[in-house]
Parts: C-alpha cells; sequence; structure tokens
C-alpha cells in the first residue's frame, strides 16, 4: 500500500513527502533527476528498494520542487541548489528529525553532498549512489559529456518525450518492459519542457570544490559499467571526500531499481547500520496470466521471417494495449508468450479475452491460462507454486480458449463472468487442480 502523501511548506513551494518505516534511524532519500512519491511504490523493482531501506529506517521521501507532487516553478526560473537544501530542511523539521542520514542517487548525490558539507550537524552520515560532481567535460574532469554532446542528448531527449526516451544508457540491460515502464514513470513525474529544463539546470552544477569540506562518514556506490555517470566519476568522488569508503559495484544500470539492487540496498544496510541481513523475500497475493500463440513456429514457415517480424510486433502492441486497459504488468515475454501479473483476477480473465479476441484481427489464436495464488516478488521477478500453476493451467488450453483454476472461478463469483468446467488435471509439479474455460466475459 501506498504511504500517505503529506506537504511541508519550504518558502512559498510545497513539497510532497512520505515517511515509511520505524527503524530507529531517519534515512532522506533524495532522488536523482525527477521523480514522484506515489508512483515510485508503482514499480516493483522500485518499491522492493524502498522496502528494503524502509526496513531498518523511518525512510523520509520527498518530491524536489518542479518534480512529481510537490509544486511546478516557472521554467524560467528554476531551483538552485540552495533552494532545494532548503526543501530538505523544511522536510525534515515537518517530521521531527534533529539529524538524519542521507542517501542521494545520481543528480540528487549532488544536493545531498552540498547538504552534508553545509548542514554537518542535521547529517548523520552520507551515501552517494550514481553520482557525478560536474556534467560538463572540461581538461580535469575529462568523464562528462562535452557542451555540444549535452546539448544534442537534451534535443533528442525532448523529442523522444512521447516514446522511449534514451533509456539504453541509463538501464541498458534492462528488459522492454522494464524501459517501458521506466519511460512512463518519467512522463507522469514532469512535462518535457520540465525534465529537458532541469537536466540543463543540473549540466551547470559543479560541486567540485566542495567535496573536501565533507565531514561526516560517507559511502561512495557505483557500477563498473555505468554508461550514463562514468565509474571514474565516483573514483574520483570518494577520492576527494576525506575518510570516504568507496565500493563498486558490478553491472551496468544507473537507475538505481536496474540490476542487483540487494547488492546496492546491501552495502546501505550495512553502512548505515552495521549490520547486513539480506534481503526477504515480499511475498503477495496475485493473479498470473500467461498467453502464447497458437501454431506460431508453422505460421512463421509459411509467412516468412519478415512478414512473421511484422506480424509479431503487432501481436505485442495489442497485448500491451490490452495490459495497459487493465491494469496488468508485464513480466516477461518469451518467444511469442507473455507472462503478466494482476492485483484482481476479474481484471486478468477480461484482459485474456480480450487479447484473445483483438488478435484474432490479425489471423492468430493464442491460448491462456489464469490463476491466483502467492507470489514471491524478487525485484522485477516474479516466482512461485502459483507462477507454476499458471503456467500449466495455459499449457491446457485449447487453440482460442482461456483456462482459468478454480481459485480464480471462486474468486470471480458475482463478476458476470461465466465458465465450463473443463476437469481435474494433474499439473506437473504443483498437484491436482480443476480448471474452467471462460465461455462469457
Amino acid at each position: 500500500m501506498t504511504p500517505q502523501t503529506r506537504y511541508a511548506k519550504s518558502g512559498d513551494i510545497n513539497i510532497a513527502f512520505q515517511v515509511v518505516g520505524e527503524g530507529p534511524l531517519d534515512l532522506v532519500y533524495v532522488p536523482g533527476w525527477i521523480s514522484n512519491v506515489e508512483l515510485m511504490w508503482e514499480e516493483p523493482a522500485h518499491a522492493h528498494v524502498l522496502g528494503r531501506l524502509a526496513s531498518f529506517s523511518r525512510l523520509i521521501l520527498f518530491d524536489k520542487r518542479g518534480t512529481g507532487l510537490s509544486d511546478p516553478v516557472p521554467l524560467d526560473r528554476l531551483p538552485t541548489l540552495e533552494e532545494r537544501m532548503d526543501d530538505v530542511r523544511a522536510v525534515l523539521d515537518a517530521v521531527g528529525c534533529e539529524q538524519g542520514a542521507v542517501f542521494g542517487f545520481s543528480e540528487g548525490g549532488v544536493m545531498s553532498a552540498l547538504f552534508a558539507a553545509t548542514y554537518p550537524q542535521r547529517t548523520s552520515a552520507l551515501a552517494l549512489y550514481g553520482t557525478f560532481a560536474k556534467r560538463v567535460w572540461s581538461p580535469d574532469y575529462p568523464w562528462a559529456p562535452t557542451p555540444e554532446n549535452r546539448e544534442v542528448e537534451l534535443e533528442l531527449l525532448e523529442r523522444n518525450w512521447g516514446d522511449r526516451m534514451d533509456l539504453d544508457q541509463l538501464a541498458p540491460s534492462e528488459s522492454d518492459a522494464f524501459k517501458l515502464r521506466l519511460a512512463s514513470y518519467f512522463r507522469r513525474s514532469a512535462s518535457p519542457g520540465a525534465g529537458v529544463a532541469l537536466l540543463r539546470m543540473n549540466t551547470q552544477h559543479d560541486i567540485r570544490h566542495i567535496l573536501p569540506s565533507i565531514t561526516v562518514p560517507t559511502l561512495v556506490l557505483h557500477r563498473v559499467d555505468d554508461r550514463d555517470v562514468k565509474v571514474e566519476e565516483g573514483r574520483w568522488i570518494a577520492a576527494q571526500i576525506p575518510d570516504a569508503k568507496y565500493v563498486e559495484l558490478s553491472g551496468d544500470s544507473h537507475t538505481l531499481w536496474g540490476g542487483n539492487t540487494d547488492e546496492v540496498v546491501d552495502e546501505l544496510e550495512e553502512f548505515f547500520t552495521g549490520a547486513r541481513r539480506g534481503p526477504e523475500p515480499d511475498r503477495v497475493l496475485a493473479t498470473v496470466l500467461f498467453t502464447d500463440i497458437v501454431g506460431s513456429t508453422q505460421k512463421a514457415v509459411e509467412l516468412g521471417d519478415r512478414r512473421w517480424r511484422e506480424l509479431l510486433a503487432g501481436h505485442d502492441a495489442i497485448v500491451r494495449r490490452q495490459l495497459e486497459r487493465y491494469r496488468g504488468r508485464e513480466v516477461d515475454t518469451a518467444g511469442d508468450g507473455f507472462f503478466a501479473t494482476f492485483d484482481g483476477p476479474a481484471r486478468a480473465v477480461r484482459c485474456a479475452t480480450s487479447i484473445r479476441d483483438a488478435v484474432g484481427a490479425l489471423g492468430l489464436e493464442i491460448r491462456a491460462g489464469v490463476h491466483t495464488g502467492e507470489c514471491e516478488l524478487d525485484g522485477d521477478k516474479v516466482r512461485g507454486v502459483a507462477v507454476h500453476t499458471g503456467a500449466r493451467v495455459s499449457a491446457l488450453a485449447q487453440p482460442g480458449e482461456v483456462l482459468v483454476s478454480g481459485t480464480v472461478r471462486d474468486l470471480v463469483s458475482g463478476s458476470g463472468l461465466a465458465f465450463e468446467d473443463r476437469g481435474e488435471h494433474a499439473l506437473k509439479g504443483v498437484g491436482t487442480r480443476q480448471v474452467y474455460a471462460v465461455v462469457n466475459a
């Protein structure tokens, strides 16, 4: 459940914030470029990171002015770092925090470092992940993009705001589904003009001269193959801060909630608390949907590679439109099949029948299976017996058929959905289940 969003007054600006967790440590998370404190919880990998941080702290989240749920600001009068530090102080005052640890990600690390140097009495410790010291190339800081390259990046970003943006730079190894969700998160957190204006403002930041004046305990984390902020920048920053601890992590994701997120949180937990407990699996009740195209191999042979790829792209677009319509979350694709989860079984069943009907216009048939059960969430992945059960139910379906488990049939009683009994089946590895076909959605 999304924590309650509240507001703190910073001058004339309302700053949206949340507090979650009851740990002994107050921990302020300063997000990167743009954020939305409520949308953070809709992305499972992001929610997993926040949940783990809240497991050992009283976690304080906020949206910087001009982004997310905080007040917008004029694009010709963007906030200074000093004003953004005032926003942090306003939130700390609102939650009654005299001194807290500060964790800054990417651009948020710039402001976090300045805050720790300016207000050491209010900062118990500082952690930085994927942070840069400046955003424009110079002979003594050769890892940042040149002004010309930076301007090209910003122009491309604004032009592609309605699409996938340049997420291969931020999360190159993540799935297409992850990148689509990340692009949606950015679009819903700021307008194109605001997003690009804030990045242009970030380009002017330079905190190199303040790093040696940071006196609080500091941890610097950086991924070795980060394409957006080079690992050399993390090494250089750590070398400038007296007695800073530096840890390099594997992977190429710049995004905090991409890659091995538990590896990041493990280091943070040990640094802030002195102990490393590791993640506990999150278990939730969820409805799983599996679909796949009937006779796909034969169809591919008949059509040839090019036409088959075009047809498959049309199928994938239809599936994703229906998932968005029924609030499903794409978890994985394998060949011509989709695996998705829903927070309600009736929506999953209606989504499955809508996909079946819509792909019929392409001359395709699918089979689908739906099951509800307890699932284990591990970052972006979904595991557990319920997942295997859903896959086994799907495999039983005939062409054009949507099958559901008895659990689903019982849960959607009164929804207007109608079913026919398909009997009891032994599902490999998961036991015996009663299975039903959807006849009216």
